[in-house]
């Protein structure tokens, strides 16, 4: 990538001025006009410390020049048009006529592999992600969860990284108990229960519990029983288990996601004695108040491991899932895309691990993903009022479906393609509509603004791809060999081809700065912005019969693929029509 190149050139130079210049402090940022440059960087205006050691460095300004001069002196790379300084103390860079033409022959012979990497290759990272809990339909909220996570373990796949997804089903814990209490009570046979029927049973438990707080302790107890492997309350829950890991598969199947491996809560029931042996060898396990936990010295509220009880607690078996991780797979970092609700719960995980050898605490991130919520609050399965993602997928679906039903030509023909048409792009907007915003913020749940199938949304994208494809369909080419953008002269080319042009190099870095900051979004802005530059570019020139004909359909092409690569990376699929 040109700014990699870009930050050894400045190495070098810095280095012959006598500066003790980091890669860390050269940061480079892509100003917003072009007529700025490509790149933009601030070394000069950070670098005050230098002018205390150098003091012929008056200030930023004139180390910039200083800067910029003995590169000059020492030879700028060819892929430099030319670089200045500007303001108090920015230099801007702009990249050669002949680096984009390069770039854009890249895209072309790399195809789908454009924007991959081999920087991971060595390295192993493990996602976890999704993570729905059992008994309860796959709802609207943890579609973040799956949604981001995906895209993130497509991002780390796609710069080489051995790249683990592991959805740690939530299917242990207490509120088994409360729902094993509710199924016994009524008489229901386990096996013949829908998940809509265990969802209502669990709403119900806590509605009777609210005049009858001694059921509370039942539950615990018979969880407990749970967890002693009492024959009876084993069999409930395996059932409960079976049902909901049906009904999971088909939303996930709906979704296009394949997650690698789903150890739920209860794989490592026989894994946590490891654990709090562990704590014991280090020294670090106590009793309160006939709970066991251990302190952490940044943290008022020690961890809790076990309850006065007996009974484990997530915590504890957050810690057995990590040193199985280390154990299976020996990662690098361990990222967990699971609600912002769930900060301190992963803060004191996450300590008593390093406390414990496990890892390092930035060996873990937590990317804390808001929620999906009702105007008026969060969504919440005791009072039943959740909503469904099969729910919204399908009226996605339903919408999309509509907008197809114009096309032309015989309506039975068209009834298969339109169908799977319509799939890609429901599916496609809903999940760009969450991608597109940053992880960390809240959503409020609207149904108009997520099914939109217009502006800066998932179908907009995918409108343009096909708009692509459709130019390339009818220039009977995809990837035509003749007319490599070399042989076109540079002062032929129009300003919105520039503006294409000077677009395709960043996708590689964008890849790069989403996976290296847990932001989908990021790839999300890139795409937008791209494809509104196409969109224009085809409105105002010609591609077919105009001039510059051989150069406009590479553009096209590359266009088309780097959108495709961008909503691959983020799972949505790409139709070659619509």
């Amino acid at each position: 990538m040109f700014e990699e190149r870009l930050i050894d050139e400045l190495l070098e130079v810095t280095s012959e001025l006598g500066l003790e210049i980091t890669e860390e402090k050269i940061k480079f940022e892509h100003p917003a006009e072009p007529i700025f440059g490509d790149y933009s960087t601030n070394i000069a205006l950070v670098s005050s410390k230098f002018q205390t050691l150098n003091p012929k460095f008056k200030n930023p300004k004139e180390l910039a020049g200083i800067i910029v001069e003995k590169w000059r002196e020492m030879g700028t790379p060819d892929f430099v048009e030319k670089v200045e300084v500007a303001g108090p103390g920015f230099i801007n860079f702009w990249l050669s006529f002949s680096a984009f033409s390069r770039e854009l022959e890249q895209v072309t012979d790399e195809q789908e592999k454009y924007g991959s990497s081999i920087k991971g290759t060595g390295k192993t990272v493990v996602i976890d992600y999704s993570a729905p809990n059992i008994a309860k339909p796959f709802g609207i909220g943890h579609l973040r969860s799956t949604n981001i996570g995906q895209a993130l373990y497509n991002l780390y796949k796609h710069l080489g990284f051995e790249t683990i997804g592991d959805n740690h089903l939530g299917d242990w814990g207490t509120q088994f108990g409360k729902l094993i209490y509710q199924i016994k009570k009524e008489n229901a046979n386990p096996c013949k229960l829908s998940i809509e029927d265990l969802e209502k049973l669990y709403v119900k438990f806590h509605e009777e519990a609210k005049d009858n707080p001694e059921r509370e302790e039942e539950a615990r107890k018979l969880f407990k029983k749970l967890e002693e492997g009492d024959k009876e309350v084993r069999e409930i829950w395996q059932a409960v288990v079976e049902t909901s890991l049906k009904e999971f598969n088909r939303v996930y199947e709906l979704l296009g996601v394949d997650i690698d491996y789903a150890y739920g809560e209860s794989f490592y029931t026989d894994k946590m004695e490891a654990v709090l042996n562990d704590t014991k060898e280090k020294g670090i396990l106590k009793e309160s108040q006939g709970a066991l936990v251990v302190e952490i010295p940044s943290s008022p509220v020690p961890a809790m491991l076990k309850k006065s009880d007996g009974a484990t607690t997530y915590l504890l078996r957050d810690l057995a899932t990590i040193k199985f991780r280390k154990e299976q797979w020996q990662p690098e970092l361990y990222i967990y895309e699971v609600g912002a609700d769930q900060k301190l719960h992963f803060e004191q995980v996450f300590e008593v691990a390093q406390m414990l050898g496990y890892a390092k605490k930035e060996n873990f991130i937590h990317v804390a993903h808001g929620l999906i919520r009702w105007p008026t609050g969060k969504f919440s399965t005791r009072k039943g009022d959740t909503i469904h993602l099969e729910e919204v997928l399908n009226e996605a679906i339903q919408k999309a479906k509509s907008l197809i039903t114009g096309a032309n030509g015989n309506e039975a023909q068209l009834s298969r393609e339109r169908e799977e048409i319509a799939k890609k792009v429901g599916i496609g907007a809903i999940k760009y509509n969450d991608l597109k915003q940053n992880p960390r913020t809240d959503i409020i749940f609207d149904w108009d603004q997520m099914l939109s199938l217009s502006g800066n949304s998932g179908p907009y994208l995918q409108y343009t791809y096909a708009r692509a494809q459709s130019i390339l369909r009818k220039a009977q080419t995809e990837y035509p060999e003749e007319g490599r953008p070399a042989e076109v002269e540079e002062d032929k080319v129009s300003e919105e081809e520039w503006r294409l042009l000077r677009s395709f190099y960043r996708f590689p870095e964008v890849v790069e700065e989403a996976a290296k900051n847990f932001s989908p979004n990021l790839l999300c802005n890139f795409l937008f912005d791209l494809a509104q530059k196409f969109n224009l570019f085809y409105e105002k020139e010609k591609v077919i019969g105009g001039e510059n004909e051989r150069f406009r359909i590479i553009l096209t092409s590359a266009v088309g693929q780097i959108l495709k690569n961008g909503l691959n990376l983020l799972g949505i699929e790409t139709p070659e029509k619509m």
